[in-house]
């Protein structure tokens, strides 16, 4: 049986947009597959910090020997990041946009979980490889003000090609994406609103 995680970086809760579309996307699935599924708050307070001790402990492995002290319970730390997240081989992720980008939480949970022998190897000859193989992912984009086809003064997208970046360079090619960017122009967010929870939904059934 597949095990689904949602990893959700919105603070704002049952508030959230993103939330909401990733919401209606967990019925489908769970009404269809039946297969188990957890829900990782980015913001619960759990995610550790990746500072001076674990960056520290990334070049001691990057240099084949062992973290000690600090450095080692830093390693730790992250480690156990990284298994919660690779005991799932199904992802949700409801992203909303951040200046532009992600919230800083999940590029920090990316930071945490993005190490040498987990998430990614390295060759000096043919470079990085994604160790996150046979694995798939659904993400849940929302935005405010930006929208394809927009002029620049409603903002740039550097969210969307962040997050699918990372995926692949992960070694997840599997995805699939849903949008809910809402046309401030006309002010008709509830037709796009409605869009998107029907194809949050559809993509449940068969993700």
């Amino acid at each position: 049986m597949s095990r689904l995680l949602h990893i959700s970086a919105s603070p704002r809760g049952a508030a959230s947009e993103s939330r909401a579309i990733a919401d209606a996307f967990l019925d489908a699935y769970r009404e269809t597959h039946g297969d188990a599924v957890d829900h990782y708050d980015l913001w619960d307070g759990t995610l550790p910090a990746f500072g001076p001790a674990a960056a520290g402990a990334k070049m001691s492995v990057f240099a084949g020997s062992e973290p000690t002290g600090e450095q080692a319970a830093a390693w730790e730390a992250a480690r156990a990041v990284f298994e919660r997240f690779d005991s799932y081989d199904r992802y949700l992720f409801s992203v909303p946009m951040w200046n532009s980008g992600v919230p800083y939480v999940l590029k920090q949970f990316i930071d945490v979980v993005s190490q040498p022998g987990w998430v990614f190897g390295f060759s000096p000859d043919t470079g990085y490889s994604g160790l996150l193989r046979g694995k798939k992912a659904a993400v849940v984009y929302t935005s405010a003000v930006y929208g394809p086809g927009r002029p620049p003064a409603f903002g740039a997208d550097f969210q969307a090609p962040f997050l699918d970046g990372w995926l692949r360079w992960a070694g997840i090619t599997d995805i699939e994406t849903v949008a809910f960017r809402p046309d401030l122009v006309t002010a008709d967010a509830d037709a796009g609103r409605r869009t998107a929870h029907a194809e949050a939904r559809e993509l449940g059934k068969r993700f």
